[in-house]
């Protein structure tokens, strides 16, 4: 298996995951360079790449440690040998950045939304296949185990009749942590609450229901924050194979974050998957049995990221060495942004 060489533009809060997840997959990729308008930023995200490889590689060369530092990113990506870009900026730049990335001849591995436009979506996902590169999208939660183990009833059709599923994000980001960041609670670089908070259980809601949107409806509003988009949304979904899905997405949560859950309800089952970040099984309950039900998946997570980064990359590192699509492409990471996209029309 060929290691890959990987590069990050972008050493925000989310760069973290990214470093964890290189770090956990060592002996089939390295980081050979970083890219961020701030300096010190890419200082921070280097040292922590450093002392976590160190760790799971004692003595590594000290030539694999290198890593290049950019503030511009076309720089780099004339300069040095990368095979995978890893894009963590603001959402409102993903397309940009990951087109470029493409025309160089990268693959990409794009953080959520994968754009905030679907022209944008489209255009990303056309150049990655004319050019035979690979394009994922960062929705890690996917690879949550408790996600992993419904996934699974959902295949095997134990749900019978799908009649509803819900998706509930009901946290606090106050007026401090849009102030820490100008781009956020934009339009043009940001979104809303359900564009930046809830996409990913949106993302997991519209994936379990196993079927095309038929239609939408949707009402939102600024009711707390000091940003342009909204701070509460609600969507319901109709699906073409006839179930409903239903979204609550809030960022007004007082004092602070609450829940992140995601509930499925057919004529022979009931799930309810909650957690900091949709990573422990609240409710199982199915009318037939069968041993994997006994298994406790549920996991600790430290934050609302969970642990989805690592085996994410660890996927798509397979799909370039193996030619195949990864789990979460480019096609996959288009359909919740429809979603919402769609509910901001209202």
């Amino acid at each position: 298996m060929k290691e890959l060489k990987f590069a990050i533009i972008g050493c925000g809060r989310i760069s973290h995951k990214h470093i964890e997840a290189l770090a956990d997959n060592v002996e089939k990729s390295r980081l050979v360079a970083v890219c961020d308008i701030v300096p010190e930023k890419m200082d921070k995200v280097v040292e922590e790449y450093h002392e976590l490889i160190d760790k799971q590689a004692n003595n590594m060369n000290e030539d694999v440690k290198e890593v290049k530092k950019y503030t511009e990113y076309n720089e780099m990506l004339k300069k040095e040998d990368i095979d995978v870009v890893a894009i963590a900026t603001e959402s409102g730049y993903h397309a940009k950045h990951t087109i470029d990335c493409l025309n160089c001849g990268k693959h990409v591995l794009v953080e959520k939304p994968m754009a905030l436009s679907i022209e944008d979506v489209d255009e990303m996902i056309k150049i990655a296949k004319e050019k035979g590169l690979k394009l994922g999208v960062c929705h890690q939660n996917r690879f949550n185990p408790p996600i992993q183990k419904l996934r699974r009833a959902i295949d095997e059709g134990r749900f019978g009749k799908i009649v509803n599923g819900t998706a509930r994000i009901l946290w606090n980001r106050n007026d401090d942590y849009y102030k820490q960041a100008s781009w956020r609670g934009t339009k043009a670089l940001d979104g809303g609450t359900l564009m930046n908070q809830c996409i990913h259980n949106i993302d997991l809601l519209q994936w379990m229901m196993g079927s095309e949107v038929e239609r939408i409806h949707a009402e939102r509003d600024t009711f707390l924050r000091n940003i342009e988009m909204e701070d509460f949304g609600a969507i319901l979904i109709r699906f073409k194979n006839g179930s409903i899905g239903i979204v609550e997405g809030s960022a007004c949560v007082y004092p602070k974050n609450l829940e992140e859950t995601l509930s499925i309800f057919g004529e022979k089952g009931t799930v309810v998957i909650g957690g900091l970040a949709v990573n422990e099984i609240e409710t199982w309950k199915f009318a037939d049995e069968k041993e994997y039900d006994k298994e406790d998946v549920s996991s600790q997570v430290d934050s609302v990221y969970g642990k989805g980064h690592k085996p994410l990359y660890k996927d798509f590192i397979d799909a370039i060495n193996n030619d195949r699509d990864p789990y979460i492409s480019g096609e996959e990471g288009k359909k919740p942004v429809e979603i919402i996209l769609r509910a901001y029309e209202f």
